[in-house]
This record gives C-alpha cells, structure tokens and sequence, in this order.
C-alpha cells in the first residue's frame, strides 16, 4: 500500500488527499471531519469586508485581531422622527425628518475578546477609545460565550421566547444609529475584533478547528484569520499552501510539518542494489524547466499598518519566463513577513523543481511521508513525499526543499495610507457671524452665519435656534468643520485702498492639523483666503507658520464688501474665521424666514462630544442688506454763499466693476438722507433722489449760527435698512 503526503491541498482536497487520509488513520478522521460534501463556499481576501444580510451566509471563526465586515441577523425598520419647526408671523412651517434604525451584526463562529474600532461606509464609527463618532442610543458586544443571555433590544422586539442568544456566536448590537450620515440607510460596517491576544500559531488554530485531529508545533504564526470554507480542510487550504506545510498521518491523527531543519540521513548502504537478481538503479534523478517556475509571485494579505486593507507584496526571479503566480491569503500580516513569505514560497517553486526517487531496504521503512532528509552523496535537503513497499524494496520519491540559510533583507514598506484621525470628537466651538453680502446677488434678509468646529476628531453637531424662554427647536446641523482661532496681535487701522505690505496679522488656529495657505493673484480674484477678524472682512496672500498652529498673514487688503466701517475696533484675542461657503451653515434659513432686524438670535450645537451645549448670540444689524457707505464725497463753494455737493454710489447687488458705468442699484429706489450736524446736534435733514444737492446760502446761514464747521453725513436709504454714513466738514 502507498503512504502519499501533498505538499498543499488546492484541488486534491476530497480526491487524492482525502483517500490517502481515509487509508492512514480510517474513516473517523476522513469525510466526517475533514472532507464534508461541498456546501457553501467561506469568505475569502476579496469579501473579507462586505457586509451582507443574505439567509445562509457563512459566518467565519476569527482568530488573533483582524477587520471583517459582519453579517446582519437582525434588524428593525427605519425609525422616522418629524420635526417641525417655524410657522410664526405668517410665516410657513417647515417639516424635516430623521431615520435611525437598530441591527444586530454577527461576527465570529468563535468566542471574541474586544471590538475595537468600528467603520461605517470606510469612515470610522467608533475610534479606538471606544467613542462613537455618530450619534448612537446604545452598543453592546456579545463575545460569544456558551452562556450569554439575549439581547434585550431583540428580546423585546421579538419576544423572550423566540429571541436565541446565539450562544457561541460573538455579535454586535447598534441600538438607535442616525442614519443621516450615511444617506438614511444601514451603513456598510466593518469592525476592528479582537478575538485573540497577539498572534496566534496556525497548529493552534488547525487543532482547534478540527477537534483535535489535525495537529503542528513549532509553526509559523499570523496576526489574525478569518477561518471559513466547505469544510476545514477548504480553511487550511491557504496556510498548506503559503506555508508549505505537509500533512503526515500518525496512530492520534494527522499532523503538520514544517520543511525545517534535516533529520535523519539516507546512506549509501541503504540503497538497493538488485532485487531477486535484477540489477537495480538505486538513485533517479529528474528536473523541471525553468520556464515552469513562475517569474514574480506576489502574496495579497491583510495589513493592520493600513487598517487590515487588501495589501501585495510581490517578489520577481532573475532568469527566463514570464507566468506570474498570485496567493491569495486571508490573513493579517506585517509587510516584512508577507514579502518573507513571498520570496519562500518563490524559492520552494524554484528548488522544488528537481526530485529524486530511491530504492532502499526494509530499513527505510523508519522515514514517514513529510520527513525531511539528506541523502549521502546528494546536496541539499529532501522531503519524502510518498513512500510504497515496491516488489521487495522500499521506493521513496523526494523533492527538493530549500535549506536553512539567507533571508530577505528586512524593511517591506505597508504602502500609504490616507486615513481618517482617529481622534475623540471632543468639544465643539461656535461662532455667529452677521455677514455682508458676499456674492453677487444681493440679499433679502440677513445674512447669520453659523461656523462650528473641534478638535482633528471632529465632526459634525446638531443646531438649534433658542427661543427667550428657552425652548430648542431644531435647525438642522453643522456644515464640515471650519477653521478657525483667536488673533494674538492688535490691528491697527488700514486703508481700502492699498494693499497693506507694512502691518501683519498673527492667529492661533483651533487645532494643529488646520492650515492657512497663500494665494496668487488669480486665486484671490476668485474669493481665496477671505477671512472675518472681529467684524471686518479681510484677505491675504502670504502666510507664514509660526507654531504647531499659529500663522502670520501678510499682504493684507483690509475692509472689503462694505466692512471699512469695522478697520478701527479691533483688539487682541478676537475671533478669526475664514469665509468658505461650504463650511458654513444658516440655521434660520432652516425655519423658512429670516432674522429680525435689531433683534437678537442665540443658537446652540450639540455634538457627540459634547456634554453641554455650546452656545453663541448676536444682535442682529443686517450686514447684508444695509447699504454701503457712499465714496468719493465732495464739495464745492457755488459763488453765491452756498454749497454744491456730490458722491458716488455704491451697490450691495454685485462687487465687480467691468463695464465701467454705474453700479446696479440694488435697492427699490434711490434715496438719500443728508444730515447736517453742529456740535454734534441735527440741525437739518434732506432726502434726495439722487447722487447730489445744492445747499443754498441762506440756509447755510441759518444752519450754521456762526459756528465754525458742519458736518455732514450722507446716507443711502434702502429697501430693509438705513445705510452708513459717508462724512464730509464744510468750513464756517
């Protein structure tokens, strides 16, 4: 009878391999354990991270610490909760719903310690501190032991007797996910298990998933695997394959063997030299083609350095041929020991091309299929791979293994990997800002802004508009997080005119991952680097780091859209903010109205991380459809003792002067209020219809009473509000 050992499984499983098995140690080891009929197939390096929800699907046996996608055993439907707000002083209501849903994730045929990170859509849900980046009404982990209970959330929604507790399954249970984040469905979820402590040895692993019957000390180790498959041999196919186990029957079982260190040798005198009077050949010798080894082989693993991704190492042989071979392991690895384990399983191909057949005495019957031996007179090292008692002699086919020597230099590089921080959401910051008006288009109510922002973990908060007796009512959430900080140094007053290259400003930034860029010519034509610095808009176009978050800005254009009124009220320690559309939100536009001109607004976020609520308030001045102030006033002596004055409009409707006329009006008319003040007393008040008026000398007389000066202020009046003033002395 032939003893046969492969040296992997692949295709011979249930064939060649299952009948050597079934001959060596019978039939309680062969198709009742190892090699069941063909069911459904396992996951593999390819579907590690997909979630699925499919009746029947496989559920894996994980061992040491790796990333897997789950399968949903149970789930709620969507959640809706209405929210209403608005609908006061004519105005419409606006309606707004949220969906959260609650599920069950199995994860493990095998009892876990921990689960760690948690990503949702390849974001992550939960950091490694164990916070939750969304909000979230309760998780709990079932580790999977014999007597855990039910969930409670199932049992009630199922009831008690009809919940199982899925004992010896470890499974997560999400109670109340929002969903908004994920565009109001389940997210795809992956999560970072931890079933094992370190890494774990695969002859560990091949005992425990055969019952004892496969065995192998002294093995190589991985950091984790996700054990599935047909049947246990389909799970341990990968690792025979990568690893170059051998199986050798024993009387306790099957037990795998490394190509390590030689054991015995085969002399000379062990070979045969004529058997019943025929001459023998006692040693054959044969090799295959370089060609049928193949060129490159590269290794597809699981990297923990790239958040357990789909990772390649890929080694190349000198020499002819161009097949390459790919391995498919699913497994954790480090980059070093995938390219290890790439350049043996080349070098193994490569030695295992020359094999060797003896033709021995009954002694040689002490060497067992999978020993690796030395042959007297022959270099290298040789692992039996069948042994047959062959009319009257011993006959033992070997093949070639590599010997114990040189190794590939180490420093495998994992590859980049852009990552979300893994960092605690942490508190949020607020400001409110009464923005002018930006665009092109003029606006109709004012413009409130609300900017929020964190630390690097943070996300995302959810607004609400406070009322004076202290009601909340939603106002929908945050836009990405902004930068911004303080301003450490005081401002002194610039100029609209001139682009200031003499003055500076420095700012401390909220967190060390913001940053603040220069900006060409062309970039700031485009609203590049616009920031708000107490109430007035600046830009710049030099930066300079000067800490882990601190920056100073140069080359500054000082008091742009209509803002030349704020230059000369600033002070050290106040807000910055920079303006970029996408990353701030209008909580009142939510309601369907505006903010009341001269009244108050206070708004408070709410973010996972938060434990109160961060507040801000303004006073509302309707930066957005106030009316500038004109420019260029002036005034002349008109002969008779009296005044001709003038000025030139300015537009909230549109910032770019291209065709050279007029500037839109913006308004529903034009109007003007011209206000004459002695001694800071009114003494008369003009409304105009257009950009000029001529201050007769009798009036002039008798509003001036002898006294030195006047002033005057001309104001634009608009459709909402009153304008700024433009400010001109007439002499006495």
């Amino acid at each position: 009878m032939a003893t046969i050992v492969l040296t992997a499984l692949g295709t011979a499983i249930g064939g060649p391999l299952g009948a050597a098995v079934g001959g060596l140690i019978g039939n309680s080891l062969d198709h009742a354990v190892l090699f069941k009929p063909k069911g459904r197939e396992g996951r593999r390096l390819t579907d590690m991270q997909v979630q699925t929800s499919t009746y029947g699907t496989q559920v894996p046996r994980l061992f040491g610490t790796l990333r897997v996608a789950g399968t949903v055993i149970w789930a709620t439907d969507l959640q809706e909760t209405k929210h209403r707000s608005g609908g006061g002083k004519g105005r419409p209501s606006v309606t707004s719903y949220s969906y959260s849903a609650s599920f069950a994730v199995a994860l493990s045929a095998r009892a876990v310690r921990a689960v760690r990170r948690i990503w949702a859509d390849g974001n992550l849900l939960r950091g490694a501190a164990g916070d939750f980046k969304t909000e979230l009404g309760a998780f709990r982990l079932h580790r999977g032991g014999e007597d855990q209970p039910v969930d409670p959330l199932i049992a009630a929604a199922e009831g008690v007797g009809l919940t199982p507790a899925h004992r010896g399954m470890a499974y997560a249970v999400f109670e109340d996910l929002a969903l908004a984040d994920y565009g109001n469905r389940i997210p795809s979820l992956t999560f970072e298990v931890e079933a094992d402590e370190g890494a774990v040895a695969i002859g560990e692993m091949a005992a425990e998933l055969s019952g004892g019957l496969l065995t192998g000390e002294g093995l190589a180790a991985v950091d984790g695997l996700a054990a599935g498959g047909t049947d246990v041999g389909d799970a341990l196919a990968p690792l025979t394959e990568a690893f170059d186990l051998a199986f050798v029957g024993e009387e306790e079982g099957l037990r795998w063997a490394a190509s390590a260190q030689a054991g015995a040798e085969i002399g000379v005198g062990a070979l045969c030299r004529s058997v019943n009077g025929r001459v023998l050949d006692g040693v054959e010798r044969s090799g295959g083609s370089a060609d049928a080894v193949p060129a490159a082989l590269a290794v597809r693993y699981h990297d923990a350095a790239r958040d357990y991704q789909a990772s390649v190492q890929r080694v190349v042989r000198p020499g002819p041929g161009r097949m390459e071979q790919g391995l498919e392991l699913a497994a954790v690895l480090s980059g070093d020991a995938a390219r290890e384990l790439a350049a043996s399983k080349m070098g193994r191909l490569w030695t295992g091309r020359s094999a060797m057949t003896l033709r021995c005495g009954w002694a040689a019957l002490r060497h067992a299929p999978g020993d690796v031996v030395t042959v007297e007179g022959v270099p290298g090292l040789w692992r039996i791979e069948e042994r047959e008692w062959e009319a009257m002699a011993v006959r033992l086919s070997l093949r070639r293994v590599p010997g114990a020597g040189g190794a590939i230099p180490a420093g495998a590089s994992s590859g980049s990997l852009v990552r979300q921080a893994d960092q605690p959401h942490g508190a949020t910051v607020l400001m409110l800002a009464d923005l002018p008006p930006i665009g092109e288009v003029a606006a109709t109510a004012p413009i409130i802004a609300a900017a929020a922002s964190g630390g690097e973990g943070w996300r995302s908060a959810a607004l609400f508009i406070m009322s004076g007796t202290g009601e909340a009512m939603p106002a929908g959430r945050t836009a990405p997080r902004a930068v911004m900080g303080r301003v450490d140094t005081l401002l002194p007053e610039g100029s609209v005119t001139l682009v200031d290259a003499v003055n500076s400003i420095d700012v401390t930034l909220l967190a060390e991952d913001m940053t603040l860029g220069g900006a060409d010519e062309a970039a700031l034509a485009q609203g590049r680097n616009l920031c708000l610095i107490g109430r007035e808009v600046i830009q710049f176009s030099e930066t300079v780091q000067t800490g882990a978050a601190s920056f100073r800005l140069r080359r500054l254009r000082r008091g742009l859209f209509g803002t030349e009124w704020a230059m000369d009220g600033h002070e050290v320690g106040e807000g910055f903010l920079m303006l970029e559309q996408d990353r701030l939100a209008e909580p009142l536009s939510v309601q369907g109205g505006g903010a009341e001109m001269g009244g108050s607004v206070r708004i408070a976020a709410v973010g996972v991380g938060d434990g109160e609520p961060a507040e801000a308030a303004l006073i509302v001045s309707g930066e957005a459809v106030t009316p500038l102030a004109p420019v260029h006033s002036w005034f002349e002596a008109d002969r008779a003792g009296g005044w001709k004055i003038g000025w030139t409009r300015r537009s909230r409707n549109g910032w770019r002067w291209i065709s050279g006329a007029d500037v839109p009006l913006g308004e529903d008319r034009e109007s003007y209020e011209l206000r004459m003040l002695v001694a800071g007393e009114v003494v008369r008040r003009v409304v105009v219809d257009r950009p000029g008026w001529a201050y007769p000398a009798a009036m002039w007389d008798a509003d001036l009473g002898g006294a030195g000066t006047m002033a005057l202020e001309i104001r634009q009046m608009g459709s909402q509000a009153m304008g700024r003033p433009a400010r001109i002395m007439l002499p006495g």
